[in-house]
């Protein structure tokens, strides 16, 4: 028979006193949980249920349909500047930056030896012109044969066809500016010796600026030239720069599924060449659409968003028409004034009851700008 451990009278005491106080926190613990469960259903838990909400309604405004890309800017025309003739370069006369006009002289070749070449080819055409005058005088006396006249004749045009290609030799020595622009780069210093050919200048047109996109097919029946196109770009940021649809390709390319479209922008010194663009083209307008702001959508396969009906959530499917970064058109599903959830609409479920927090709809709708939105 085994026997109970023997303990202190000073521990015992502290053992049953131990014992009486976690009977007294269960017997109180039970007691809450009753008081709790008696509420449960009551007002004040049935107003904690509610899910708060924002809410929009729905409204009419005018929206834009629009084709959004990215491009960098190019320039219409571009040129590198050769010379055409070898020589010292003795006089530099345009810089980075500046602009030039068509024929202006931007760089002088040492042209001494030409100019020789030029004059001794004049000389020789001069003493044949002589020749030839005598030689005619000659032929109405009879005193020299056709045969004769003639071969003064031919020498005599190819002295001057000499002169001419000595003149224009001596004119390569003024190295001029073949378009009209800015001067992009400038590879040549008054000294150095220059080879025939060697690019010594490159000038670019930036009067007007050109972005090339590449379409889906898909927009092929849409984008026509002469419509508007808004550009905007990082170095100038707030701006936008109105420009046209210039040409759209006739054909797609098959290996891609695009076109090309190339709008234009006329430069007003404030655009460069090489700078990204952001561009969106308007194709369509309605000026009176029925809309709601675009964070309303719920994220499913088909387009639905959630009403308010009798203070609770319902899923109202809905057919799209234009949509913008912020709006989006509803062509059927919603009629104007009826309110939309735009915040909160995560936690909701069909038949949710709902708390609105902004009270009546949201006066956004109403006043905001148009912009250009993507067909649905």
């Amino acid at each position: 028979m085994s026997r109970l451990p023997h303990f202190p009278a000073a521990s015992r005491w502290r053992l049953l006193a131990l014992c009486a106080a976690c009977a007294i926190a269960v017997s109180a613990c039970k007691g809450g949980n009753g008081d709790a469960e008696a509420k449960v259903g009551g007002p004040a838990t049935q107003k904690a249920d509610a899910i708060p909400v924002e809410v929009a309604t729905v409204a009419r405004r005018p929206i834009a349909a629009s084709y959004s890309g990215t491009a960098p800017l190019e320039a219409r025309a571009e040129s590198q500047v050769v010379a055409k003739t070898s020589g010292v370069a003795l006089q530099v006369l345009a810089e980075e930056g500046q602009q030039v006009r068509a024929g202006q002289v931007l760089v002088r070749l040492d042209g001494a030896r030409a100019a020789l070449q030029a004059a001794q080819s004049a000389a020789q055409v001069r003493k044949l012109e002589a020749n030839y005058n005598r030689s005619l005088q000659l032929s109405k006396q009879q005193l020299i044969s056709a045969n004769d006249l003639d071969q003064l004749k031919y020498d005599l045009e190819n002295a001057r066809a000499a002169n001419r290609l000595a003149d224009l030799e001596l004119s390569y020595t003024n190295v001029v500016a073949p378009m009209s622009g800015v001067i992009a780069s400038r590879s040549i210093k008054p000294g150095n010796f220059v080879q025939i050919n060697t690019p010594i200048f490159r000038i670019v047109d930036n009067s007007r600026l050109e972005a090339t996109l590449n379409v889906p097919e898909r927009e092929l029946e849409t984008l026509k030239p002469g419509l508007p196109v808004s550009l905007q770009v990082d170095a100038l940021p707030g701006k936008a720069f109105a420009g046209k649809v210039d040409r759209v390709a006739p054909v797609v390319d098959a290996s891609s599924g695009t076109f090309r479209v190339v709008c234009a922008f006329e430069n007003g010194h404030t655009l460069q060449p090489g700078m990204f663009g952001r561009i969106r083209i308007d194709y369509d307008q309605r000026a009176d659409a029925v809309v709601i702001p675009r964070v309303a959508l719920l994220d499913d396969e088909e387009p639905a968003v959630f009403t308010i009906r009798a203070g609770k959530a319902v899923r109202t499917p809905v057919k799209l028409g234009y949509v913008d970064g912020e709006w989006a058109e509803v062509r059927s599903g919603l009629k104007v004034g009826d309110p939309v959830v735009t915040a909160g609409k995560v936690a909701l479920r069909e038949g949710s009851p709902v708390q609105v927090l902004n009270g009546a709809a949201d006066a956004r709708v109403a006043t905001a700008k148009p912009v250009g939105g993507r067909k649905q």
